[in-house]
């Protein structure tokens, strides 16, 4: 493999924590061939990689494929294991193990996840070693036996050793001494590249939006919610990134498997992991058992559960990531942005609960380019510090520069507080830190709890509006807080008059709040129906000019084409919705859907095409969806809309001639430079079916 030289903060980074950092590169490409965690593959290529000597890093690669490739167990190669260990009689494997109690006999039973061994017998100093066997499994290298026992009931399988894959401890006063040869972008850059993204195309607020899912492991009792489009890595962290936090799935958790069953009182998920997130957690369709819900408010409040009269508490954060449908401005403007979350939980005393509310829809849509090829920390080295750093409480530190100035209740205060501190310990974790970077974080968290509030509002009115404001302790102007969209959309934001008082104010934009334009100015003319001819070889024509008149003011819109396949044709098929988005008033959403033909050849590269275009427009005004259709009478070409009008196209969306596209040329930009074929277009108006 082909190395470039590393960057001065990779080199910088190699000299501080020598035997603690990996190429990120190597776990993408190691990835690919072992379905396993990235914790468990950093664990090993820190011990095998963990330089920038290219002979080292291609000798130590080899090395850990060597062991991936002897002792990860595959699915789909359990049977071949089980064979080797039983020739062998015994054999390391590396496998999620879980661990049950056998109530009736009194000891304990390993499950292999991948392996496919039950009931294996294992030793209960091995429990009180690592009692997260018992709740949720963990990854291990674990030495496997085999022996036919003397009783034909008892197990041949054994289990000599277990060695849990994680990091066995940190020095952390070392941690801090190195932390301080860094300056603070370094050291915001150095957390990218741990969490496996190259820093350089993101702004230094997306790479805040981004180390703000760190904080529920460093962080007690951190409650979190993040909504935005699918395909932001919401739940990357959580999945891959500690083993000190557990992934599921928000539909599949129920309240023994979360906190106690009262069967047995075996404690539950929250008793044993660090940090819990309930991915896809968003969808009106999700069964939630209200009961679950009282229990969530309960615990998220003050820690606390119960079990029959006994009260019980636990330090896990609770994570919560899902998926929008609409766009921030529909949002606003018609409900709200809990609205894609299951009814039971658009409830005002649970949301309340919540500390930061992450804009998901801000956060950069995952792509090859975004992830890191330098050097991160081994993510179970920079886990173990942030647990430690869950014993430290930083919510106060910015007291000796800032007060609140605002009259805020006393969930928005402990909720910034709390996404504070989270903060200053991932960026600033020996505690300090300039006044300007005090103000940057503490800004940012109290924006995220505004907009949890300022939800909460719509749909509770007796909930207090309130302003979040902070100012310097020695004097000065108060910084009201706002969110970016509250500063976007002001006439959908409901923003209240600021200052009553009269005092001095900024707006954290330091900027006066923009009129936003709600509409796109429409033709004065009327729409009306026509037969259109347009002549071969001539200019000036656009879907604009073709369109705009007759689909203003709809909210649904049918394309029937049956030659939507080819790039050319989904890249125009791109700038008619694009058109339909510029035309459609701020807050308001068009659903385009489409209906095309297909044929073997290119059908393929057609299915992912419409995919990337339904994928990139879900939350934007202009949703998109499509569908194939076989039947081979299909030949007709229209665009029908819910406003009343019916187009007939003879050459469908296709109508522009070939031309070399390049980023700089003006047909690349504007249609109406374009030169186009010979098409008719009639303009029907349904008639009204209501009449």
């Amino acid at each position: 493999m082909a190395l470039e030289t590393p960057s001065p903060l990779d080199q910088k980074i190699l000299e501080h924590f020598p035997g603690l950092v990996v190429r990120k590169d190597l776990t993408t490409e190691l990835k690919q061939n072992a379905v396993v965690p990235t914790y468990v593959l950093e664990y090993l290529l820190g011990q095998h990689c963990a330089t920038d000597d290219p002979a080292q890093i291609s000798e130590g690669l080899e090395s850990v494929r060597r062991i991936l490739a002897k002792h990860y167990v595959h699915r789909n190669q359990a049977e071949l294991v089980k064979s080797t260990i039983k020739e062998r009689g015994t054999y390391k494997v590396i496998d999620k193990l879980t661990v049950e109690l056998n109530d009736k006999g009194g000891f304990y039973e390993v499950e292999f996840t991948n392996l496919g061994l039950k009931k294996v017998p294992i030793d209960v100093d091995f429990i009180k070693r690592y009692p997260k066997l018992l709740v949720g499994g963990i990854w291990a290298i674990t030495d496997v036996e085999y022996e036919l026992p003397a009783d034909p009931k008892a197990s041949p399988w054994q289990i000599s050793s277990v060695k849990p894959i994680q990091v066995a401890g940190v020095d952390q006063d070392e941690f801090l001494a190195a932390r301080a040869k860094f300056s603070t972008d370094e050291w915001i850059d150095v957390l990218m590249q741990s969490v496996g993204f190259n820093p350089e195309p993101f702004t230094r607020r997306g790479k805040l939006l981004t180390l703000i899912r760190l904080i529920p492991f460093c962080e007690r009792n951190y409650n979190l919610l993040e909504l935005g489009p699918k395909g932001t890595g919401k739940s990357h962290v959580y999945a891959e990134f500690s083993p000190h936090g557990m992934l599921i799935s928000g539909s599949e958790v129920t309240a023994p498997k979360l906190f106690v069953s009262n069967a047995n009182g075996k404690i539950g998920l929250v008793g044993y992991w660090d940090c819990i997130c309930f991915d896809e957690f968003a969808g009106k369709d999700k069964k939630v058992d209200k009961t679950l819900v009282d229990i969530m408010k309960n615990y998220m409040a003050n820690r606390t559960f119960s079990r029959g009269i006994e009260q019980l508490t636990a330090e896990a954060s609770m994570v919560f990531m899902g998926n929008t449908q609409k766009s921030v401005a529909y949002m606003l403007k018609h409900s709200h942005f809990y609205e894609p979350l299951p009814d039971k939980y658009i409830d005002s005393a649970f949301l309340d609960r919540i500390h930061a509310f992450n804009p998901g829809w801000e956060v950069q849509p995952v792509r090859h380019e975004l992830f890191c090829t330098g050097y991160g920390f081994v993510v179970d080295y920079i886990a173990e510090v942030l647990k430690h750093l869950r014993t430290e409480d930083y919510t106060g530190l910015y007291k000796a520069h800032f007060h609140i100035s605002s009259e805020v209740s006393t969930r928005d205060q402990t909720g910034f507080e709390k996404t504070f501190s989270g903060l200053m310990k991932i960026i600033h974790p020996n505690g300090k830190a300039k006044p300007e970077e005090i103000a940057e974080l503490l800004e940012f968290a109290m924006e995220c709890r505004r907009r949890v509030r300022e939800q909460i509002l719509r749909i509770d009115d007796t909930f207090k509006a309130n302003d979040f404001a902070y100012q310097p302790v020695g004097g000065g102007p108060a910084v009201t807080v706002l969110t970016p969209e509250e500063q976007q959309y002001p006439a959908f934001a409901g923003l209240r008059p600021l200052n009553p008082e009269g005092a001095p104010e900024i707006t954290s934009a330091e900027a006066v709040i923009p009129t936003v334009a709600v509409s796109t100015p429409a033709n004065t003319e009327p729409a009306k129906e026509q037969h259109l001819v347009v002549p071969e070889n001539t200019k000036g024509w656009s879907y604009r000019r073709l369109f705009a008149d007759h689909l203003r003011g709809c909210s649904a819109i049918m394309i029937r084409d049956p030659y939507i396949r080819a790039f050319h044709q989904i890249r125009n098929l791109v700038e008619f919705l694009r058109m339909v988005n510029e035309i459609t008033p701020v807050g308001d959403e068009v659903t385009v859907h489409l209906i095309t033909g297909s044929d073997q050849e290119t059908m393929e590269k057609q299915v992912e095409n419409l995919g990337q275009v339904q994928d990139s427009f879900a939350s934007t005004s202009t949703p998109f969806s499509w569908e194939i259709d076989a039947s081979p009478n299909f030949h007709a070409r229209s665009i029908t809309s819910d406003n009343g009008w019916k187009i007939t196209l003879d050459r469908g969306l296709d109508i522009f001639q070939f031309f070399e596209f390049s980023t700089f040329k003006a047909e690349a930009a504007i249609q109406e430079a374009r030169m186009v074929k010979g098409c008719e277009l009639s303009f029907i108006r349904k008639p009204d079916e209501n009449k």
